[in-house]
């Protein structure tokens, strides 16, 4: 898989002393877990027996739970409704050891509500408001967040394209980060345009990619890998990026150039919810721990395979992390 065990291990001890901010998009994700036996006389849908209600954190929430759980110290910034779905996010991220930075806003908390029929996802309802509610002005947020960007190792901007990550507060952390000598990573949404530029890190999809790139294929059409690599670099000057491919595994650019291609690292794919935050958490975990990009990849990519294999947004403990390793090695 293209890391040993021993790496693995210095990683996790060195990820123990890290403290990461995540800055963005928080929710509220919800389970309604159940079973469908019979057919509505209403309408021609499934009656979904209840069984059990379970909550996490979503969104910007769960990379921060991720963090929390391989070990490093995390704080998460982001709006927080005053309702009950926000309380319950809030009590989520401090019962796992997560500081909180509540950005002003008018908006609900975002929740996102899976029903979870004999361990199969039949839908999925959504509850948020206009993403103008959780906008919040960069010299508000500035205040809020300049002490916690000066105290952590590394910031996450997850932008899950609700609001709260615009282009001037981008650019103002970018700015912050980069005087207080910061990482800085941005995994980004592009159907919600940011302009950014100089960031140590950005993580997006192979359709994020083109998106970013400005490149439209026609179907059926062979991934230009080289000329999305150069174009990002042309237009956003990143230090490091990492495409996730899905099944095709990760690609690793710097300078505009590709460096490798990892393989995916999953042995059985049961649940892509939240793979993305686990990846991106581990990657940014291990870059600021010290490891060269490929190194931080293979890293993120064992992450990302142990989660996909849970049913649900999970997280990875160190635990399982040896555990998948020691069985790939």
């Amino acid at each position: 898989m293209g890391t040993s065990l021993k790496a693995v291990t210095g990683l996790l001890r060195k990820i123990k002393s890290l403290r990461i901010l995540v800055v963005g998009d928080v929710m509220l994700d919800r389970y309604v877990w159940g079973d469908a036996t019979r057919i509505s006389p209403e309408a021609p849908v499934p009656v979904i027996d209840v069984d059990r209600e379970t909550w996490t954190a979503g969104g910007a929430g769960n990379v921060g739970l991720n963090l929390a759980a391989l070990g490093a110290h995390c704080t998460v910034a982001g709006y927080f409704g005053d309702d009950d779905a926000g309380e319950k996010l809030t009590e989520t991220l401090h019962a796992h050891g997560i500081k909180t930075i509540g950005m002003p806003g008018t908006g609900r908390t975002i929740v996102k509500t899976r029903v979870i029929v004999q361990h199969q996802q039949l839908c999925r309802i959504d509850r948020e408001s206009p993403p103008s509610s959780y906008r919040v002005t960069t010299a508000r947020a500035e205040a809020l967040l300049k002490k916690a960007i000066k105290a952590c190792d590394a910031v996450i901007l997850s932008d899950y394209a609700k609001g709260v990550l615009h282009e001037d507060l981008v650019a103002r952390i970018a700015a912050l980060g980069r005087a207080a000598g910061k990482f800085v990573a941005l995994d980004p949404k592009p159907r919600r345009p940011l302009k950014f530029r100089d960031l140590d890190l950005i993580t997006p999809n192979k359709r994020e990619s083109l998106q970013l790139a400005g490149i439209e294929l026609p179907p059926h059409t062979p991934y230009p890998a080289a000329e999305v690599c150069a174009r990002l670099h042309e237009i956003y000057r990143t230090k490091h990026l990492v495409i996730t491919l899905g099944e095709d595994g990760m690609l690793l650019s710097e300078g505009g150039r590709i460096q490798k291609v990892i393989p995916t690292a999953a042995r059985e794919v049961f649940d892509v919810s939240g793979a993305g935050d686990t990846s991106l958490a581990a990657l940014v975990l291990a870059l600021a721990a010290g490891a060269k990009l490929e190194a931080a990849a293979h890293f993120s990519n064992a992450a990302a395979g142990v989660v996909v294999g849970k049913l649900g947004t999970a997280t990875v403990t160190p635990r399982e992390l040896l555990a998948y390793v020691a069985h790939e090695s």
